[in-house]
């Protein structure tokens, strides 16, 4: 009789542990300007009311890689500790007369072009520490491109958990089923990371990820 007591006991408490919080490297990933830092500060700004990192409309604003420790969130009364990993814009060229069109100095655009093709090679590598990624796309841009594949080849060979986010659905040229048709084998979610649109079903489809780990 009291053994089976300690049992159950022991059996109530690893219960606990294992079905409470998870706690989970979350790395954003995506072309530049698709909106991962955006997403990030929107999640951050939920959760701790402080934001991640700047955003602005030139490409490679984030050429470092930028987290944030324990953001603990919850749904459905369940909860996810999270490590946010905001993570360079991932390109297969860069150039510095881009930066030039932006009002630049030849100078600060050599400069940016440098760091953020140092960027790149950084988000490659930290793909060792995470648990799951999310993929933000623009859903204005054609999803048939290099770049995407790039990166979820990456994923597919490193057998990362991948959730695909179609940013940007509050722009009239957005088409979320071009995404989905491209990457069938994900699930999408539509959202707009700037003005919290749908944001609710993106954290029903993190929570889904993160079972998958």
């Amino acid at each position: 009789m009291v053994i089976r007591i300690v049992k159950n006991f022991f059996k109530r408490v690893f219960s606990n542990i294992f079905t409470g919080k998870k706690n989970l490297s979350l790395g954003f990933y995506g072309p530049p300007n698709a909106g991962k830092t955006s997403l990030a500060n929107r999640i951050c700004k939920d959760w701790t009311g402080e934001e991640i990192g700047r955003v602005s409309k030139i490409p490679h604003e984030t050429r470092m890689i930028q987290f944030k420790e324990k953001v603990e969130i919850e749904y459905k009364g369940k909860k996810l500790t999270l490590k946010l990993v905001d993570t360079p814009g991932i390109a297969t060229r860069i150039d510095y007369e881009d930066f030039l069109k932006f009002g630049m100095r030849k100078k600060e655009a050599q400069q940016r072009a440098k760091e953020a093709t140092s960027g790149v090679i950084e988000s490659i590598k930290w793909l060792e520490d995470m648990n799951a990624v999310v993929v933000v796309l623009d859903a204005t841009e054609n999803p048939y491109s290099q770049v995407n594949i790039t990166i979820i080849g990456n994923l597919v060979a490193r057998k990362i958990p991948v959730l695909i986010v179609a940013n940007k659905v509050d722009l009239k040229k957005a088409e979320i089923k071009k995404i989905e048709a491209a990457f069938p084998e994900y699930e999408v979610v539509g959202i707009s990371a700037r003005y919290g649109t749908n944001m609710e079903e993106f954290y029903e489809s993190l929570f889904k990820l993160a079972k998958k780990i």
